[in-house]
């Protein structure tokens, strides 16, 4: 008797903790063009590795030469799922996705735990689980899965589920004759994602500039963002969520006035969670957020950002703190930037 593929697909997927799915076909993403297009113009940084994985995005079979079609996944963040005190600084505005543990680790347990099952119906078939730390345009996989569209602020959005939510894949060797109607884009005349976003960096419509994004300077950018930026980035420590949590979409799953609330600035930091940074070693950090979104800063990164904060906010008491690093060849300069916002 032939089994249906899709059928046992969707009891697991009913039984497991994820909030939707799709199958779909592997082949060339819809959006490889314009992704190239960008890496041309240079909107990446410092991201080198964006474009040397670009032809393997381009072929994500490279990734699993038998894999013909992928299970696409998405688990919300919002609340963080892996939510531990240990990982995060409360007092320190950081993006939704990061105020937990690093997803990374248990998300691809929750997908390996599925594509073990898969693996026992389909003893001949191959399942690899993949998070976005692979070279696969996930949203563009997603995207033909039926998970979302492509929003105005290049997130993937659904219309029942928002966009907050991680997305991960299972690539493989089964075949699936599954057809996939792509979700309406339900954007419409609405740009409030652009006409939010501090730094404007949402250049056009779909189009985000990296380095002009609060996110990346924040997160990846190994130096410091430019003076005439780095004054718009208000109270955000480590990422940013403008262009999700205004999104009606967003405020349509979680609640308009909750969403509002994230939108705006928050209560002002702790000054000894700031001084707990500054003062302790490279070391002492990696070990604290070794299970955190946050050590992706480095960090020398989670510093510099203290030092912005500070000096964004006037925070005046942690002016010692910030003289402390005038030296220091890598935020010499930030200290000094602060210093002068504290006079």
């Amino acid at each position: 008797m032939r089994v249906d593929f899709a059928a046992i697909v969707k009891n697991e997927m009913d039984a497991s903790s994820f909030s939707h799915y799709g199958l779909t076909p592997l082949e060339k993403p819809l959006s490889m063009d314009v992704y190239r297009e960008w890496i041309a113009e240079g909107h990446h940084g410092s991201m080198q590795y964006l474009a040397d994985h670009a032809d393997i995005k381009a072929e994500p079979r490279r990734l699993a030469p038998r894999a013909v079609s992928a299970l696409v996944v998405a688990k919300s963040y919002f609340p963080h799922p892996y939510s531990t005190e240990e990982s995060r600084i409360p007092s320190l505005r950081t993006a939704l996705y990061a105020q937990g543990e690093d997803y990374h680790f248990r998300f691809k347990a929750e997908l390996e735990a599925v594509a073990e099952k898969l693996r026992a119906r389909f003893t001949e078939d191959e399942f690899l689980c993949f998070t976005d730390s692979a070279p696969i345009l996930e949203r563009d996989l997603a995207y033909r899965a039926g998970l979302g569209w492509i929003g105005k602020n290049t997130c993937l959005i659904h219309p029942d589920k928002g966009s907050l939510f991680f997305i991960g894949q299972i690539l493989t060797s089964r075949s699936t004759t599954q057809e996939n109607t792509p979700i309406k884009d339900f954007c419409g005349t609405c740009d409030r994602c652009i006409r939010a976003c501090p730094t404007g960096a949402i250049v056009e419509p779909r189009k985000l500039v990296a380095t002009k994004c609060i996110a990346y300077w924040t997160i990846e950018a190994p130096t410091a963002a430019p003076v005439g930026l780095r004054t718009k980035f208000g109270d955000w420590f480590f990422g940013c969520d403008i262009c999700q949590t205004v999104c009606p979409w967003n405020e349509k799953a979680y609640g308009k006035d909750l969403l509002r609330s994230l939108s705006r600035e928050q209560a002002p930091p702790d000054s000894e969670d700031l001084k707990w940074i500054l003062n302790s070693s490279n070391n002492e950090l990696a070990r604290a957020f070794q299970r955190s979104p946050l050590i992706r800063a480095r960090a020398r990164g989670l510093k510099r950002n203290a030092i912005q904060i500070i000096g964004q906010l006037k925070i005046l008491d942690l002016r010692p703190e910030v003289e402390s690093h005038l030296d220091d060849p890598h935020l010499g300069e930030i200290a000094s930037w602060a210093l002068t916002q504290l006079t």
